[in-house]
């Protein structure tokens, strides 16, 4: 197996690895979701969003990572999941 063919087989696991979080972060959100409507709270928490960003972009500027790219990806995770819980 070549470097290459060897470093897509290692993305291909990671990749499996990120959906599988992700189904569990879905998951989860639903059973908030669930919770929330017991409430009667609003699914959309905007404070609780703006902690998750701003944690996720100084973690990702730790790592070096580009910190807007990352909140994008993130804002979508945060879409996908509040569409879940309605």
């Amino acid at each position: 197996m070549t470097e290459i063919s060897k470093n897509r087989k290692r993305i291909d696991e990671i990749d499996d690895q990120i959906l599988s979080a992700l189904f569990e972060r879905v998951k989860i959100c639903k059973i908030i979701g669930d919770a929330k409507k017991k409430h009667g709270m609003p699914i959309r928490d905007l404070s609780r969003e703006s902690e998750i960003f701003k944690s996720i972009k100084e973690k990702s500027a730790q790592i070096g990572l580009n910190t807007d790219q990352v909140e994008s990806v993130y804002r979508e995770i945060v879409n996908m999941c509040s569409a879940v819980q309605e």
